[in-house]
């Protein structure tokens, strides 16, 4: 009983720090707005200032969203493929699906001067590369798949998840290598990662996306409870081993290739975001991890959002590596202290 109070307890705290952080991100940048405008505007009344609305609708109000749905996919990624291979230190891209992104970007980018001039443009608009980074993390997709439905072993579809990404790596250098100064620094800036380049509609198509990895996240809680002791335990549970990890690997493909798409790979969230969930909840039971982690996973994003748009800075630093600076030392606190529930 004490347990379950503690646990609601931190939901609702979760839940109101998930609300304010919203309020805080919309309201911090350059332009300053005061969160009751913020408010306003979210409830649907018009801010004082049709400079403040048009700022809250078409700028921050598209970023904040675009952050909550990035934490929570990330996280939840996270989390699946930690309970699926057992081991805390994998995380969303543990498959190759952000290498296999890159690849398909970097091809479009670093090779589109080979290309006829009206096709190139097409290709380096903003719908040809989440295009081109869909299909790269597709195609890795498939061949984890593949591979999976070929081996029995769940540690060697890591290891073939692994060997993809340093193959797809590989050839991303090789172009690299060939490519003009202007094409590396385009492929820089996309491999940085960003929140706040997607429109109305390329926010829906994501929330479609995150929304359909998080129910099948959702329909895989009992067969990871399972899985946490074990796959023979799990098989003597009655479990279907091949098509739970085939579910497993399918969400967090979703969640991880459209995230990668339409935000660029963004680091360390869905590796650090699990543990601290576990940290909070002292818990390994996915039925109240499965939604910690959604909420925590929302919240860091918007906060990492928050410092690379800090007030009065005229220019916005790169939000992979805000996460990789916040993430990296809770993932050595973590190491240090060996506190994992995996």
């Amino acid at each position: 009983m004490v347990i379950k109070t503690r646990n609601t307890s931190i939901f609702i705290f979760l839940s109101l720090t998930l609300i304010l952080s919203l309020l805080l991100n919309i309201s911090m940048g350059q332009v300053a707005i005061p969160i009751k405008e913020v408010f306003k505007s979210l409830l649907g009344s018009s801010a004082s200032k049709e400079t403040w609305e048009y700022i809250i609708i078409n700028f921050r109000l598209p970023k904040a969203i675009t952050a909550i749905l990035v934490g929570m996919g990330l996280s939840t990624a996270g989390l699946l493929m930690q309970t699926l291979f057992r081991n805390p230190l994998a995380g969303p891209y543990v498959l190759g699906l952000s290498s296999g992104s890159s690849l398909g970007v970097a091809f479009v980018i670093l090779g589109a001067s080979v290309l006829p001039i009206a096709f190139a443009e097409t290709l380096l608009s903003s719908f040809g590369i989440i295009l081109a980074s869909c299909l790269g993390s597709f195609l890795v997709l498939l061949l984890v798949i593949l591979a999976s439905q070929k081996l029995r072993d769940t540690a060697t579809i890591l290891i073939v998840g692994l060997m993809f990404s340093s193959f797809t790596s590989a050839i991303v250098s090789v172009l690299t290598y060939f490519s003009t100064a202007e094409q590396l620094q385009k492929f820089t800036f996309w491999s940085m990662g960003s929140l706040g380049n997607l429109s109305w509609e390329n926010i829906i198509m994501l929330t479609i996306a995150v929304t359909l990895g998080l129910a099948m996240s959702l329909f895989s809680i009992k067969s990871l409870d399972a899985l946490l002791l074990g796959e023979n335990y799990a098989k003597s549970m009655g479990l279907n081993i091949q098509k739970s990890r085939y579910i497993i690997i399918v969400a967090t493909s979703i969640l991880a290739g459209s995230i990668t798409a339409f935000a660029g790979p963004i680091a360390f969230v869905g590796l650090a975001v699990p543990h601290v969930s576990k940290l909070l909840l002292q818990t390994s039971n996915h039925r109240i991890l499965f939604w910690s982690t959604l909420l925590t996973g929302a919240i860091i994003m918007l906060l990492c959002d928050m410092i690379s748009q800090m007030p009065g800075m005229d220019f916005t630093l790169p939000i992979n590596a805000i996460t990789s600076i916040i993430g990296a030392p809770v993932v050595i606190w973590l190491l240090v202290r060996k506190r994992s529930f995996i």
